[in-house]
């Protein structure tokens, strides 16, 4: 996995801490997911659609935890879920809190694919605060990244606006329970270059030896005034490569993340 470009980086960058993690061996996508990249299209009716998106607190596992469902409601939703090892969902909120604050963080995430992360002032004076808990540390703030989407193609800008869950129509009373240690959500406005606008979700729940990372994209959508609406023109569709690309991204920087998080929240953790 080392025969590719890394993102530059500056001199500065080298002399921190966690430069390690950016100049490691990368991991490469797990096996059983390499298969569900022949054929990501999961059966109709399989996805859960945005106007579902608290059974994502239930107990036991939904239809579509990995693949792509094309959603009967018009859009399509992206799944994916990873086991974390020792990991806890307090370590994925610290994370969400922590990266933005440096490009090197972002780019530690996926060394081949993210370049950069902006933030406001505003938002910065808020994640430094000591006095914020994580959880609203990733509530109304706004990530500019700048990153490789789809393999072999010129990185782009995505703005991703992080939202109150309570505001985007998720029940709130579930998040730091049993059925939920981490969450953060938000719009994603039309990214640069093209594409539809998308609704994005990551979640976790802490289970025996670690903890459970479950996220959803749901692409074609924004989530209005708390209520979810498909802004997918009528009879869209993505080409099953298209499909494929996509996935195949959210695959490998969710691989490497969770590869580093335990050891890199260990030794970071309190490095603001």
């Amino acid at each position: 996995m080392n025969n590719f470009q890394r993102v530059p980086v500056t001199e500065e960058d080298k002399l921190k801490s966690y430069y390690k993690y950016f100049n490691r061996e990368l991991v490469d996508i797990p096996e059983e997911k390499k298969k569900i990249l022949e054929h990501p299209l999961l059966p109709d009716g399989a996805g859960l659609e945005l106007a579902d998106r608290n059974k994502i607190f239930d107990p036991g596992y939904l239809p579509d935890e990995i693949g792509v469902s094309h959603l009967k409601s018009g859009g399509y939703c992206f799944s994916n879920q990873n086991f974390i090892p020792h990991g806890t969902g307090e370590m994925l909120q610290w994370w969400f809190a922590w990266h933005p604050l440096d490009n090197l963080r972002y780019s530690i995430w996926d060394p081949r694919d993210h370049f950069a992360v902006g933030i406001s002032e505003e938002t910065r004076k808020k994640l430094m605060n000591p006095d914020i808990s994580l959880l609203e540390k990733c509530q109304n703030v706004k990530h500019s990244n700048r990153e490789i989407v789809l393999l072999g193609t010129d990185p782009i800008s995505v703005v991703l606006t992080f939202l109150k869950p309570s505001d985007m129509g998720w029940d709130e009373s579930r998040i730091g329970t049993k059925d939920c240690s981490f969450f953060v959500c938000g719009n994603v406005v039309k990214p640069e270059g093209g594409g539809l606008p998308i609704v994005i979700m990551h979640s976790a729940r802490d289970v025996e030896g670690g903890c459970e990372h479950r996220s959803r994209i749901w692409v074609g959508y924004q989530i209005i005034d708390g209520k979810g609406v498909c802004v997918a023109p009528e009879g869209f569709e993505i080409p099953v490569q298209g499909l494929r690309n996509q996935l195949q991204h959210h695959f490998f920087e969710m691989a490497n993340l969770i590869t580093i998080l335990p050891d890199l929240y260990k030794e970071e953790k309190d490095n603001w």
